[in-house]
Order: C-alpha cells, then sequence, then structure tokens
C-alpha cells in the first residue's frame, strides 16, 4: 500500500472527528487489473489497468456524506471534501451498531503470481482444445486477474489493511450444424493466483466440457412446456438462482425498501420467523469461504465477517445488515457493507450466499424421480422487482424418465415463483459447490461487483417452457 495514500486516510478521519463529525472512515485503495482476450487460438489484446485514490464516508446532521480523490496530491483535496460534506452540519445522528475496533493485516494467500505471458499461455491453450471438438466454429476465452491493496481506517479506531488477487477465466464455445448455432460459456476461478485456474487442470476441464456440450446441442431437440414438473437443478445453475431469488432479497436495504435501483425489493419483508420454504431448504452467506471471490475477513465498515443464517430448515432466520440497517433491526452488522471500489459509497451486497448441502448423492436425487427434467448451468435471469416470480434460462437440460437420464435439451427456461418454488423443495445434494459471480450489479449509480454463489443438486418443482 501506498504510504502516502494511507497517511492521507489518516488524517482524513482525524480531521473529520476534530471537525465534529458524528463518525468518519476513509479507504485508501490500488488495484492493477489485466484483461486478455484470446478468440480461435490468438490473442486479441490484453489490458492493463491501474488505478489509485481514496474514498472518505462521513456521518453529519442525519445523513451520510461522501466523496472520493483518485490520485490525491495533497490533503487539502481531502480537507475540502470533508467541509463540503459537514458545512451546515447541525448534530443530527445516524443510529448505528457499536462494533469493537480491529487491527489487522492480511495478506490473501497466492501460490502462483499472475501476470500476462501466463494469462495468453492458457487462455490459447484452452481456445484450442475447444476448437479440436467437432461442430466448434468458435472459441472465446477471456482471463484476466486484479491486485488488490485496501487500506480501511476509522474514526472509532479501526485500521485494517487488506491485499488479495482474484483470478477467474471466462471461456464460451460456439458450435454450428445444418444451420442451427448453439453456444455454451463457462466461469471458472476465484480468490488467489493462477493457481485457481490451472490447479486440478480446471480450466482445461471446463474448457472441453463446455466445447462437446456446445456441439452436442446442435443435435438437441428444443424443449416443450411442462408445468410443475419436478426439477433437478446442478450446482452452477442454484449458484444463479441462490444469488437472484435468495440473495439478494436478504439484503436488508431491499427488505427496508431503501435500496430498489437494479434488484429490486424482497417479498418477504416482516416475515423473519415465518416459514418460506420446506425443512429441506437452509440458506447462509459467508465470506471466510476460502477462494471464493467472496472471501475477506472485514467488510467496508471494518466489520469482521462470518457466517450468517438467512434461513434455517425452511423458516426466514435473518437478512444480511450494515452497521445503520443494524440499528433499525436491533441486531449486529453481518459484515456486508461493500464497495466496488474507492469511488464508490458502501453497499450492502452478498459475499458467498448459497444453499446448504444435504446428504443425498446427485445419482440418489435423480433415481427418485418418475418424469422431469436435470437443468444444468446458468444462463440469464428475469426476476420481478421483488424476488417474487422468476424465470431463468440453462445453457441445457435432459430429460430425466423412470429414473433415468435420457434426451439432451435445448433452449429450456425453468419459471416459477418464491414461496411455491422454496415449499417444493425436497431433496438437496452432497455436492455442495461454490462458483464465481463476476458481474453482479446493484446501486444508483451502479456498482459492479465480484462474488460467491452456490450451493448442492437440489430437487423441486416448477415450470420448463422453450426459449424459442
Amino acid at each position: 500500500m501506498n504510504e502516502h495514500l494511507r497517511d492521507l486516510a489518516d488524517r482524513a478521519v482525524g480531521y473529520a472527528a476534530s471537525a465534529g463529525a458524528q463518525y468518519c472512515d476513509a479507504r485508501a485503495e490500488e488495484y492493477e487489473r489485466v484483461t486478455v482476450r484470446v478468440e480461435n487460438a490468438h490473442t486479441e489484446h490484453a489490458c492493463i489497468a491501474t488505478d489509485g485514490g481514496i474514498g472518505v464516508r462521513v456521518a453529519g446532521s442525519g445523513a451520510w456524506g461522501f466523496f472520493s480523490v483518485t490520485d490525491p496530491q495533497s490533503f487539502e483535496q481531502i480537507r475540502c471534501g470533508i467541509d463540503c460534506v459537514l458545512k451546515g452540519y447541525s448534530g443530527g445522528r445516524i443510529d448505528m451498531r457499536l462494533e469493537r475496533p480491529s487491527r489487522a493485516e492480511i495478506i490473501y494467500p497466492v501460490t502462483e503470481r499472475p501476470d500476462v505471458e501466463k494469462m495468453v499461455i492458457v487462455g490459447t491453450e484452452c481456445s484450442r482444445a475447444m476448437l479440436d471438438v467437432s461442430g466448434v466454429k468458435r472459441s472465446v476465452v477471456v482471463p484476466r486477474y486484479s491486485i488488490s491493496s485496501k487500506y480501511f481506517v476509522s474514526s472509532e479506531g479501526t485500521e485494517i489493511l487488506q491485499e488479495y488477487t482474484d483470478v477467474v477465466m471466462h471461456m464460451s464455445a460456439t458450435a454450428r450444424d445444418s444451420g442451427l448455432t448453439q453456444s455454451v460459456d463457462a466461469t471458472e476461478g476465484g480468490r488467489g493466483g493462477m493457481e485457481m485456474i490451472t490447479d486440478r487442470e480446471a480450466a482445461y476441464k471446463t474448457a472441453q466440457e463446455t466445447a462437446y456440450k456446445a456441439s452436442q446441442l446442435t443435435c438437441a431437440r428444443p424443449a416443450g412446456e411442462e408445468v410443475k414438473t419436478t426439477v433437478v437443478m446442478n450446482p452452477d445453475f442454484v449458484a444463479l438462482l441462490a444469488h437472484e431469488i435468495l440473495g439478494h432479497p436478504s439484503e436488508a436495504d431491499r427488505v427496508m425498501g431503501r435500496e430498489m435501483a437494479w434488484a429490486g425489493g424482497a417479498w418477504w419483508s416482516g416475515m423473519v420467523g415465518q416459514r418460506i420454504g420446506s425443512e429441506e431448504l437452509s440458506v447462509f452467506d459467508d465470506p471466510t469461504i476460502e477462494g471464493s471471490l467472496g472471501w475477506y475477513r472485514f467488510d467496508d465498515e471494518g466489520v469482521r465477517t462470518g457466517r450468517t443464517a438467512l434461513v434455517q430448515d425452511g423458516i426466514l432466520a435473518g437478512h444480511m445488515q450494515s452497521r445503520e440497517t443494524g440499528g433499525a433491526f436491533g441486531v449486529q452488522s453481518t459484515g456486508n457493507m461493500r464497495a466496488a471500489s474507492y469511488r464508490h459509497m458502501p453497499l450492502i451486497r452478498m459475499a458467498c450466499t448459497c444453499i446448504a448441502g444435504g446428504s443425498q448423492s446427485p445419482e440418489e436425487i435423480i433415481r427418485g424421480v418418475k418424469s422431469g427434467y436435470l437443468i444444468s448451468n446458468m444462463k440469464v435471469p428475469s426476476i420481478d422487482m421483488r424476488r417474487y416470480n422468476w424465470s431463468i434460462s440453462c445453457q441445457y437440460a435432459h430429460k430425466i424418465e423412470d429414473g433415468r437420464v435420457t434426451d439432451l435439451c435445448r433452449d429450456v427456461i425453468v419459471v416459477g415463483n418464491a414461496p411455491e418454488f422454496f415449499g417444493s423443495i425436497d431433496a438437496c445434494g452432497n455436492d455442495f459447490t461454490v462458483r464465481p459471480i463476476t458481474n453482479c450489479g446493484k446501486g444508483d449509480p451502479m456498482q459492479a461487483m465480484a462474488m460467491g454463489n452456490g450451493g448442492p443438486t437440489v430437487r423441486g418443482v416448477a415450470t420448463v417452457r422453450s426459449a424459442g
């Protein structure tokens, strides 16, 4: 961390306190981001970007003020911003839950440091592996990494430095046969170094599987429509389901109706302690899952993280909280306040929201289905503003007949409403998996963030129809 930025952050909170602010925190941050694009085994471009600055948040007159400065040259820039926020301060207060001050320096582990050359090599090999599959006409691989250093300091005495690296790779294969074109994509990676995509040959294996499935889909039949049929969802599809209809409505600012931009509110507002699903459904958010894109020890309010129960055995147990919403709900913050960068005000965000695993194997779950569908891999969601009615397309599906996986189906959409679907869940698998979500939007102005989401194979009841 740049010592100049760190010193300015320290001076900012000291000055705000001396000027009479109720509270102030500052985030000094530096980033290096590299993105490579490889198409049909040829490198299209490699982009390298660096950024650094300070974001300062001040509580005054019963409201929040926030400003940011990119590459600040002097404390005068910071002082002017704080003076502007506190101009006309009348002493009104924000109810914030108390937190014990923390001091920590955390460097998240990296086994193999990423660089541009390594990214190009892995991207080219994966792109070539996809092109080797019969019928695949186009392969696109986008590996990228970011190296981040974040220093948080508050007027309450908290000082936290966190340094971490994220490595992810998005892969897409497009196949064409007899006039029909089909594409399948996948993303691998997490918080760590090159090992996040190369350990156990994760990226190469995924590239091959993606290409084979795209090729097979050119010979698959479209799905018919079946109302309220049995669906067995694989962990990748469940990850998006957990994100859209469990994670977003569990953010307390949405529950309170304070943050309706981009991802709406919450249909279960005021229902904590009530049943919202079957006893098989338990949901949690956990920033301590190592390797996840949502792994962090302290949030952007300096709150230490831990696992938060959102749904327990079908009962709505709680929400993700900030220090301010925690005051309104009479609970502690859950450590879920995060900002996309120093340029943004922190918001309540998922870290790693998941459906908890069960005891049955995926094979056992499928054997218990007389007639239904195996739904595989996330694609495009469409959710109403209250996260009640939803439809999510999958990349492909298979028919299940008499406990056996049979015909491959393309262009499949799964449709349901939240309470009916949650109530229908009767099995969760022992194959719990966390998947990388790289571009979740929230806020106005919108903040795009990475996180983890996951779960096991899940069986329930929903409507299946063709996207055609």
